[in-house]
């Protein structure tokens, strides 16, 4: 696979007015990325959230009715990011959204559109105490297609870790160990001890498996939203400390809460050449730590 510009969304939570101002502002939004040459688009964690300001002030503050009262907006906030990837010709992992499977059951999927129309989703696989015990989002893991994928796009092989995800070792590696040459992190964290906790575990996965890792925050405060109310973050570009990669492993890292894109460039064939002549090989020597079980894994075409 050739290289490509990625595109990591320091994306602002907002109070818009109606459905069509906020699509308004993802349109922009991407029509930037787009037009600085990016075909790789990562929108964070829960960015979908600020569609909650069109709740009613009661709904906003009963954490557990508004899961209900969004799914009536579902379908246009994946059609949205669905066209916008098919008019630009790019992929666009669409900010997370509280996907309601059943009466018992609320998801937090990240949508993969493409720009041939196909779509696909992962499921944040380990929830954060705020979401288990507050919010009743939770993992499904008996629900068919839930679990962890990689996807066989264009671009190379993708996978996506939501946020808490990136700091569970074994559901990068098994994805990696699936093909995956880039790992996708969307996150929302409302400390800067979270924001860390996710920066440095994409860190290590990146070392660990000799692979990129992108982390796209949500930033910015939302005082009417129990949810999202305080967000910070920094986007970022991780690789490798190894031959072909920058000495700290960071390509590119923007600035901590400043609404804006972050840009790097991606080269897929690079993270073959540092697992195959590295100067050291983290992603092959993992298996001399002995046999350990890693999560299934699924594979989508997405070309």
């Amino acid at each position: 696979m050739s290289g490509f510009r990625l595109a990591a969304a320091q994306f602002p939570v907002s109070q818009p007015q109606s459905f069509a101002e906020q699509a308004a502002l993802i349109s922009a939004w991407s029509a930037e990325a787009v037009t600085a040459g990016a075909r790789l688009l990562v929108y964070p964690e829960y960015a979908s959230m600020s569609f909650s300001a069109l709740l009613d002030p009661a709904l906003q503050q009963n954490l557990g009715a508004q899961l209900e009262a969004l799914q009536g907006l579902r379908e246009d906030y994946l059609a949205l990011h669905r066209e916008l990837a098919q008019r630009h010709g790019v992929y666009i992992l669409a900010g997370s959204f509280p996907w309601q499977l059943d009466e018992a059951c609320t998801v937090n999927r990240a949508f993969l559109c493409a720009p041939s129309g196909a779509v696909d989703w992962q499921d944040k696989q380990i929830m954060t105490r705020f979401e288990r015990e507050s919010w009743g989002v939770s993992s499904a893991t008996d629900h068919e297609d839930s679990g962890l994928k990689v996807f066989r796009t264009a671009l190379g092989m993708l996978a996506v870790n939501i946020c808490y995800d990136s700091e569970f070792p074994l559901l990068a590696r098994a994805q990696c160990e699936a093909g995956a040459e880039l790992i996708l992190v969307p996150s929302c964290t409302d400390t800067l001890g979270g924001y860390h906790r996710v920066r440095v575990g994409s860190q290590a996965r990146a070392l660990e498996n000799q692979c990129y890792v992108a982390q796209a925050p949500l930033v910015g405060e939302a005082p009417w939203s129990q949810a999202v109310d305080v967000n910070v973050g920094a986007a970022a570009v991780y690789g490798p400390p190894d031959r072909g990669f920058p000495d700290d492993g960071v390509l590119g890292i923007g600035t901590l809460n400043q609404p804006q894109w972050l840009y790097a460039e991606i080269d897929p064939a690079a993270v073959l050449r540092v697992r195959n002549e590295g100067q050291v090989f983290n992603h092959r020597h993992w298996h001399e730590q002995g046999a350990v079980e890693l999560p299934p894994v699924k594979t989508v075409d997405l070309e």
